[in-house]
C-alpha cells in the first residue's frame, strides 16, 4: 500500500496513458463447420429472433453483434460511469441494466498554472485525446500520454501527470465507496477525485484544477430540454462544499448531478454554471486563462453564457458547467490538495417494461428529493474514512509475502463487476409480504446482470461462481439474492415460449424449478422471470443443485449467526423441494445420480457431443454429477442440522449409491470422462469435472470419516441458548487420490498444453493433448471457470499450479488484450473473445477464501 495516499501504490494494474496493447482480438468468431452443424438450427433461430427483437425496438438478450468498453466509478446499486484509463468518462449506467457507450468529450478535467505575477504559463486539458474538430475545438487536447502513468486498484486509481516543462506533478486519486460489510456508504452513487499538486520547481506557482462535466450521458436525448443548472452550498462546522446541480431527465427519470469542490483555506473555489459542451469552449477557456478561475459574480462574465443562479436549457441544446478550485502561491517543494465530488441522484426508476417503480437503496440514507447536494456534501467530508476502511480490508492482502504481484491486482480490480455489472439495489416495496427474518426488509433487493451483452438479472447457474465475493463481502446481499430466488422457485409462469435450441414450445417458468435468471432490462425484471430464450431451464440439470451447494456455503463460510441459521432454515424447505424434484423426475434408473437429458442442460448450454445429437436419458455427465453429489452432502449436513432424521436417512443411502454409480461410470483411471456415453468425445477432458467438489472444499467439509460437530444456536429462537453435540458420519464423496490425479490430468492437458500454459485452462481437451474443436464452448477457456479451478488446486494443495492455472488468464486479459474492467467470460488460444464484462470472473473471490482456509 502507498505510505502516501497521494503516492501511486505498489500494486494494481499499470499503464501510461499511450500505452499500446500488444494483442489485437475480436468477438467476432466464426464457427467450424463441424461446430456449425450442430448449432444450424439455433443459428437460424436466434438471426429470426434477433430480427423481430430489433424491429420491435428492444434489444436482444445476448447481442452477440457488438462489442463494448468501459472503467466504472460509483458505488453499488445506483448506476456506475466507466472511466477509461486515459480518463474518458464513458460507459454509462444510469438507466437500470441499460448501458449508453459513448465517451463525453465534454466531461475532463483542465490544469491552469501562472506565476506569482499573475501571468499564465501553461493550461491544458489532462487527456491525451485529441479532441473533436467542431467541439471544444479552443481548447488545448492531446496531453503527452507518455508523461502520465494510470494505477486501477478497485475501488481506487490513481494518475500522474509530469509536466516537467513546468516542474509541476498532479496525482489525481478517485476514490469510489465500495467497502466491505457496508451497506450505506456502498450504496452512495458517488465518487470523489482528490488532486494533489506537487510544485518540483524552484518558484512559487498559482494552480487551478477545473472539473468540467455535461448533461445527459453523450446521447441523442442529451438534447431534449427538461434540464436546468443551479449554483448549491452546503456547509458544517467541518466542511464546506461548493458546486453546480444539473437537472435533468433521462427516458423521462430524474436525474441530477452535482459537480462541487471543497472551499478551505488555499482553495478557492469557482463555478460556471453554464457552457455550451457543443461550441468551440473559447470563453471559458479564456476566462480560464484570465486568471486561472471562473467568473461567476458577474452575469455578464465572458466564461458563461448564462450565468445566474439558475439556468434553463432549451430544447435541441446541451448544457454543460464547471468547477474550479485555485491554490494559490504553492511554495517550491510544497504541496497543495483539491477535492472534488460528482454525484447522481436518481432516486426511483423504472425498467422498460414500466409497471413498476423502484425506490433505490441509497434513498434510505438521504431521501428521495433533492439527495444531490446531501450525496456530495457527504461524500467530501467522509472520503476519508472510505479510503481508511479500504486500506484496512486491502493490506493483509497487499502485504502478504506469499501473495504474487499479480494476484494483488487480479482479486481488487475483478471486483468493478459487482458495481459495474448493471446492477440495481432497491429498497423493498412489499415489505408486507416478507417474514419478519427476511434480509430483505433491511438490506433491499439486489440485482447484477450476467453480462453487459448478456442481459439478464442474477443469472443463478452463473451467479454460482461469482457469488463468492458477495458471500465473503457483501453477505447480506448474497442472502437477499438467495431469498428472491427462493420465492421465484415456488413461481409459475405458464405463458407460452419457443425456445430457441430446438423450436419447442414450452412454459416460460414451471413451479418448484429453479429459475435461470430474474428477468431482461428491457422488460421486467423479478415480476417476469426466466428470460432466457435457448433452452426450457426447468429441464436443466445443474440448476437444482446450485441452490443446495450456495445456500449452505453461506452459512458454512459466515459467520454462523442465530440470523445466519435463520437464513438457512428459510432456505431448507425449498432446497428439499427441489431436490426431491430431481430425484422424482431425473434419476430414471434409480442409482442415486440424475441423469442428463441429451441436450446441454447446463451452464455450457452448447456444448455438444456428436453431430447428430441423440436423446439418451440415461447418461451421466461430470460437471452435474458432481455437483449433485456436493448437493447431497449439503443436504445431509443441513438434515442433520436440523435434527430431520428421516431426511439424513434419504439423503445419505441416496448419496452412497450415487457416489458409488459416479465413479463406476466415468472414472478412467486418470480423471473423470466428460459423460458416460459412448460417443467418441466422452472421454474429453472437462477443467470444470470437480465443481461440486470444489463447493465442498469451500465449505469447509471434512474428509473423515466421522466428526464431532458442536454448534450452538438458539432454540426456536428464544432467548436460552442450547449446545448440540452429536456424531455424523460423512462419506468421502469424491476419493482423494482420484482427486488428486484428476487435477494433475487437468493441469498437464488443459493448462499447459494450452497456448503454452500462459492463459489458464481450455474447457475441454483431448486424450491425446488436442484442444476438443468438436463445439465452441468445449475450446473456450472461461476466465470464472479457470478461478475457481484454481482454488480448488489451491485447496487440494497444489498452490503453485493455482496460481499459474489464474495468472495465466490475468495476463492475458490485463497485459495482453486489454480487456481489464470488462473482463469477457470466454477466450480462445488465438484472436478471438466472447461476451465482455461477464459476471463469472468475480470467482476469484474463491481464491482467497482458499487461501485463509488454507492458513486456518
Amino acid at each position: 500500500m502507498a505510505a502516501d495516499t497521494g503516492d501511486i501504490p505498489k500494486y494494481g494494474w499499470k499503464v501510461k496513458l499511450d500505452h499500446v496493447y500488444p494483442e489485437k482480438r475480436t468477438q467476432n468468431f466464426r464457427p467450424r463447420i463441424r461446430q456449425i452443424l450442430k448449432l444450424l438450427p439455433l443459428g437460424i433461430r436466434y438471426f429470426f429472433y434477433y430480427i423481430k427483437t430489433k424491429s420491435g425496438g428492444r434489444q436482444p438478450l445476448m447481442d452477440y453483434m457488438n462489442m463494448l468498453t468501459g472503467v466504472p466509478i460509483g458505488g453499488i446499486g445506483s448506476g456506475t460511469i466507466g472511466r477509461g484509463f486515459k480518463g474518458e468518462f464513458c460507459r454509462y449506467q444510469m438507466l437500470p441494466g441499460l448501458y449508453s457507450y459513448h465517451v463525453v468529450d465534454a466531461n475532463q478535467f483542465i490544469v491552469t498554472i501562472r506565476d506569482i505575477s499573475g501571468n499564465t504559463l501553461y493550461q491544458q486539458v489532462l487527456s491525451p485525446e485529441k479532441g473533436h474538430q467542431h467541439k471544444l475545438s479552443s481548447w488545448n487536447w492531446n496531453f503527452p500520454g507518455s508523461n502520465a502513468h494510470y494505477c486501477a486498484l478497485y475501488p481506487r486509481s490513481w494518475t500522474i501527470y509530469d509536466i516537467a516543462e513546468q516542474g509541476i506533478r498532479l496525482i489525481c486519486r478517485q476514490v469510489s465507496p465500495v467497502i466491505p460489510h457496508n451497506y450505506k456508504d456502498t450504496s452512495m452513487p458517488t465518487a470523489v477525485f482528490i488532486w494533489m499538486i506537487e510544485n518540483n520547481s524552484k518558484d512559487v506557482k498559482n494552480v487551478s484544477i477545473t472539473f468540467t462535466f455535461k448533461s445527459g450521458t453523450g446521447s441523442a436525448e442529451d438534447k431534449s430540454g427538461n434540464c436546468n443548472n443551479a449554483y448549491f452550498e452546503m456547509n458544517d462546522e467541518k466542511v464546506s462544499i461548493s458546486g453546480v446541480l444539473i437537472h435533468h431527465n433521462l427516458s423521462g427519470m430524474p436525474c441530477t448531478y452535482a459537480v462541487s469542490a471543497k472551499s478551505k483555506s488555499n482553495a478557492f473555489v469557482s463555478r460556471c454554471l453554464n457552457f455550451d459542451p457543443n461550441g468551440t469552449g473559447k470563453e471559458l477557456w479564456d476566462d480560464l486563462f484570465e486568471d486561472g478561475q471562473l467568473n461567476e459574480a458577474d452575469k455578464n462574465a465572458k466564461g458563461c453564457e448564462h450565468n445566474c443562479m439558475l439556468y434553463i436549457q432549451a430544447n435541441g441544446k446541451e448544457t454543460a458547467c464547471a468547477v474550479c478550485v485555485s491554490c494559490q502561491s504553492i511554495q517550491p517543494g510544497d504541496r497543495a490538495e483539491v477535492e472534488f465530488a460528482l454525484a447522481w441522484d436518481m432516486p426511483k426508476v423504472q425498467f422498460l417494461g414500466k409497471r413498476y417503480t423502484y425506490t433505490r437503496y441509497y434513498t434510505k440514507f438521504f431521501g428521495t428529493e433533492g439527495a444531490g447536494s446531501k450525496l456530495s456534501h457527504f461524500a467530501l467530508s467522509n472520503y476519508g474514512k472510505w479510503e481508511e476502511d479500504i486500506e484496512k480490508w486491502q493490506e493483509p492482502i497487499l502485504k502478504d509475502k506469499d501473495l504474487p504481484d499479480w494476484y494483488k491486482s487480479a482479486i481488487f480490480n475483478e471486483l468493478y463487476f459487482v458495481s459495474d455489472g448493471g446492477t440495481v439495489w432497491f429498497i423493498m416495496d412489499d415489505q408486507d409480504n416478507l417474514s419478519s427474518d427476511d434480509p430483505r426488509i433491511e438490506f433491499g433487493r439486489f440485482g447484477y446482470l450476467e453480462g453487459h451483452e448478456y442481459r439478464m438479472y442474477n443469472t443463478y447457474d452463473v451467479h454460482f461462481y461469482a457469488s463468492f465475493a458477495l458471500s465473503l463481502l457483501w453477505p447480506k446481499l448474497q442472502a437477499a439474492l438467495q431469498r428472491d430466488i427462493s420465492d421465484s422457485i415456488l413461481r409459475e409462469d405458464n405463458t407460452n415460449c419457443k425456445f430457441l435450441f430446438n423450436g419447442k414450445i414450452g412454459h416460460r417458468k414451471e413451479k418448484n424449478t429453479v429459475p435461470h435468471d430474474l428477468g431482461d432490462p428491457a422488460d421486467e425484471p423479478f415480476a417476469v422471470i426466466n428470460s432466457y430464450p435457448i433452452h426450457d431451464v426447468s429441464e436443466w440439470r445443474d440448476l437444482c443443485s446450485k441452490f443446495v451447494l450456495q445456500a449452505y456455503r453461506d452459512f458454512a463460510v459466515g459467520e454462523k449467526s442465530p440470523s445466519d441459521l435463520k437464513q438457512l432454515e428459510a432456505l431448507w424447505p425449498v432446497a428439499k423441494i427441489v431436490i426431491n424434484r430431481a430425484l422424482d423426475t431425473l434419476d430414471c434408473d434409480g442409482d442415486g445420480l440424475i441423469e442428463n437429458g441429451g441436450f446441454p442442460d447446463q451452464t455450457y448450454d452448447s456444448w455438444l457431443l456428436a453431430i447428430l445429437q441423440c436423446v439418451i436419458h440415461s447418461d451421466i455427465v461430470a460437471y452435474c454429477g458432481s455437483l449433485w453429489l456436493g448437493a447431497l452432502q449439503c443436504m445431509v449436513e443441513m438434515a442433520e442440522l436440523f435434527k430431520e432424521v428421516t431426511a439424513i436417512e434419504k439423503y445419505q443411502s441416496t448419496l452412497e449409491k450415487g457416489k458409488e454409480a459416479f465413479e463406476r461410470k466415468l472414472w478412467n483411471g486418470k480423471y473423470y470422462n466428460f459423460d458416460s456415453s459412448e460417443s467418441a468425445r466422452s472421454k474429453t477432458i472437462m477443467s470444470d469435472q470437480l465443481c461440486g467438489h470444489w463447493y465442498l472444499k469451500a465449505c469447509g467439509i471434512s474428509k473423515e470419516v466421522g466428526y464431532y460437530l458442536t454448534l450452538t444456536f438458539p432454540i426456536n429462537y428464544i432467548s436460552s441458548f442450547c449446545e448440540w453435540i452429536f456424531t455424523c458420519p460423512i462419506i468421502i464423496v469424491f476419493k482423494p487420490e482420484n482427486v488428486r490425479s484428476a487435477l494433475e490430468t487437468i493441469y498437464e492437458y488443459n493448462v499447459l498444453k494450452f497456448a503454452n500454459g500462459t492463459m489458464g485452462a481450455v474447457n475441454g481437451m483431448t486424450p491425446d493433448g488436442h484442444i476438443d474443436i468438436d463445439t465452441v464452448q468445449s475450446e473456450e477457456a472461461w476466465v470464472g471457470v479457470i478461478y475457481g479451478l484454481a482454488a480448488l488446486m489451491i485447496h487440494e494443495g497444489m498452490v503453485e499450479e493455482g496460481f499459474k492455472t489464474a495468472e495465466g488468464v490475468y495476463r492475458t486479459v490485463y497485459e495482453k488484450i486489454g480487456m481489464g474492467f470488462e473482463t469477457p467470460e470466454a477466450l480462445y488460444e488465438e484472436k478471438y473473445y466472447r461476451a465482455i464484462g461477464y459476471m463469472r470472473p468475480l470467482s476469484i473471490w474463491a481464491i482467497q477464501h482458499a487461501l485463509e482456509k488454507r492458513k486456518k
